[in-house]
Parts: structure tokens; C-alpha cells; sequence
């Protein structure tokens, strides 16, 4: 018959986000929760015949039993099967977070966890799910290869589930420990292998794909955010495999260059840019180029209120420079050795000098601001 799967990976359950401290991080560490509960959701909304999760569960080992019990207990909205798969983040070593899982008696009877290199049967659906579970972070061998010998059950689909690195695939940043055959599925006869590690939606062939993390967690993961709907047909063809997208906070990495008035609007109006909802938009923001004292206090402005409205808004803004116009140094003046400071600075600062440049921004700040007093 048909079948129907719902593949994921990398939800990575309990992530710190130390880079976003406080409130921020504390709300991309709650969503990795509601994210599994909309993927039961969407399993149950589609009626799949079965949830793979191809590694990563969880972040680390040390999560606590409340988080564990969460994650579970939030798989009961999808009746049918989960087959959940150790990764590199979450190994089935001695005393793992799947054991502590066990003993807590926090795995519901639809949960299999596949910490053991055998064939996962699910019988109603007619469905042999061969596991490569990692039994420590990094295996220097390739722990699909059992796939080729297995032993599938009369009448049975056989699909693959693995975590780690597609041999001579992913680009040269991929961590190339935990390594995968780029031919597996064929070599092992698959219907389909779902994979697990590379945090972006990627097809490697026609049988095999990365899932990607469903709920994005860096600025730099190409194409996150989904989760694969996985149609196997009864003739033994091709499968076809369709994105839903998953994600409810959107990363961005963005780089401006100001001089004027005109490129601080342009900055707001590309922040405006990014949709709605504004709260859902986590940003990274470097500045470059040079401002007067007024555009300065302008761009200030319009940060701080992008802070309010974004869930993040991270700044560098170390290669962006002030500078004081005639005007300001002019109403200096008859100032004595403030207007002799300044010109100090000016100097410096017109030869190359940071610190110079700085100093004299916030000399003639503070003049403007004890004078206005």
C-alpha cells in the first residue's frame, strides 16, 4: 500500500542560545517545544502512517527530566508511531538521556526509540524502519552499513534512518565525523533513507533527504525550518516529497553602510522589510561607514525602537564612525579649553585615529547636552 511519513530531524530539544540572552533566548528555547507539538499537529492533519526523527532530539545529554517528560508528552497529540533516532547531540551512550527517558516511564507505548542497530517493525503500517543510531558522538564508521544485510520482514517497505554527514555531499563546513554512503539507499534497497545532522532542507537523491531542523536556530543554516512529507507508492517507484514549513521565528543576517540621513531611513524601511509578525524576526545587524552627530542620534533612535518591536536585534556596530560637523565644532567657540580639546581630537581623529574620533563624539555630546541644560 501507499505510505504516508512525516520526516524531521534536529529539533534539538533544551538548545541554550547563549549568543540571546535573557527573554529572547528564553523564547527560542520554549518554541523548540510548541515547534514539536505543531509537527504532531501536522502528523495528525495528514494522517501519516508513521513520524521519523532522523537524530538530535535533544540538545544534550544533561537535559532535565522535566524536559524530557515535556517532549514526550507533547507526542501523544499524534497516536501513531514516532520512531525517534539517537544523534550526535544525544548519542545512545551509558547512561543517556533515552535511558533516563525509560526509567522516568515517560515514553508513551507509540514511541519506539531506535538506540540499537535492528530493524524497527511497524506492523499496522507495513513499515521495516532500519536505524543507524550513533552509540557515541562521533563513530569514525559509517553506521548505515548494516542497511545492506538486513533481514526485511515478507510484504514490509524498507526505509532507512541515520544522523551524520553525507560522504563527498555536503559542503567543506560539515562536520565530517558520523559518515553516510551517498549511494545507501541504493546499496540497501530503500524505499527511502531520512536523514538527520545538516540543519537545512537538502535532497541528496531521489531516495534521500535532510530534513533540516524545523525551527530555525542560527543565522547562518541554509534553507531551515521544515518538515518533510514523504509519500512511498505501493509499485515501488520513486517517492515524492513535499516541505511544509514549520518554523515560527525567522533568522536574519543583515550589513549596511551609512553616510547620511537618507541611509539611516533605509536601514528602518529594510528592518519594515523583514513581515510580519515583528516580534518572530531574530536580526543580526552589522553597521559600517561614518555619521554626523545628528544622523548618530537618529540611528540610535531607530534601534532602540527596533529592539522593542523584534524578538532580537543584535548590533555591531564597531566599524561605524562619528564625526562632528563645522557646526558643531563652530558652536564650540569661545568655549577655552573645551574648544581646544576638540580641536585636539579633530586632528586625530581626521589622521586615522578611533579613539580620537570617539572622544570627540562624546565631547561635543556632552556640550550639546550641558548647553540645552
Amino acid at each position: 500500500m501507499t505510505l504516508h511519513l512525516l520526516h524531521t530531524a534536529d529539533w534539538q530539544i533544551g538548545k541554550g542560545f547563549g549568543q540571546i540572552p535573557g527573554d529572547d533566548g528564553a523564547a527560542l528555547r520554549n518554541q523548540r517545544l510548541e515547534t514539536v507539538s505543531a509537527l504532531a499537529e501536522l502528523a495528525r492533519e495528514e494522517a501519516v502512517d508513521a513520524v521519523l526523527v532522523a537524530g538530535d532530539v535533544f540538545d544534550a545529554q544533561s537535559v532535565g527530566d522535566r524536559t524530557i517528560r515535556q517532549v514526550f508528552e507533547r507526542l501523544r497529540a499524534f497516536p501513531g508511531p514516532w520512531v525517534l533516532l539517537p544523534g550526535n547531540h544525544d548519542a545512545a551512550v551509558a547512561e543517556s538521556v533515552w535511558d533516563r527517558a525509560e526509567h522516568l516511564g515517560a515514553v508513551p507505548e507509540h514511541v519506539h526509540l531506535a538506540t540499537a542497530p535492528a530493524p524497527v517493525r511497524l506492523d499496522e503500517a507495513g513499515l521495516a524502519v532500519l536505524p543507524g543510531p550513533l552509540q557515541r558522538r562521533h563513530e569514525p564508521a559509517d553506521v548505515t552499513a548494516w542497511f545492506d544485510e538486513a533481514e526485511i520482514p515478507a510484504g514490509y517497505t524498507p526505509v532507512g534512518l541515520a544522523h551524520g554527514s553525507v560522504t563527498g555531499f555536503l559542503p567543506a563546513e560539515a562536520d565530517a565525523a558520523n559518515p553516510i554512503a551517498h549511494d545507501r539507499a541504493t546499496t540497501a534497497g530503500l524505499a527511502y533513507l531520512a536523514l538527520g545532522d545538516w540543519h537545512g532542507t537538502l535532497q541528496v537523491n531521489e531516495r534521500t533527504w535532510y530534513a533540516g531542523t524545523p525551527e530555525t536556530d542560527r543565522f547562518t543554516s541554509t534553507n531551515p525550518g521544515h518538515a518533510l512529507l514523504v509519500t512511498l507508492p505501493d509499485d515501488g517507484g520513486a517517492p515524492t516529497v513535499a516541505t511544509r514549513a514549520t518554523t515560527r521565528y525567522r533568522w536574519h543576517s543583515l550589513s549596511q553602510t551609512l553616510h547620511e540621513s537618507a541611509d539611516v531611513t533605509a536601514l528602518a524601511d529594510r528592518l519594515a522589510a523583514l513581515g510580519e509578525p515583528a516580534p518572530d524576526q531574530v536580526v543580526d545587524l552589522t553597521l559600517h561607514g561614518a555619521l554626523t552627530l545628528d544622523d548618530k542620534a537618529a540611528l540610535d533612535e531607530t534601534i532602540e525602537s527596533w529592539r522593542g518591536r523584534l524578538r532580537h536585534l543584535r548590533v555591531d556596530d564597531t566599524e561605524l564612525t562619528t564625526r562632528a560637523t563645522e557646526a558643531d565644532l563652530a558652536a564650540l567657540n569661545g568655549a577655552g579649553f573645551v574648544a581646544t580639546a576638540a580641536e585636539r581630537l579633530r586632528q586625530g581623529a581626521e589622521a586615522g585615529e578611533g579613539a580620537d574620533a570617539t572622544a570627540l563624539e562624546m565631547l561635543v555630546a556632552a556640550y550639546r547636552r550641558h548647553g540645552e541644560g
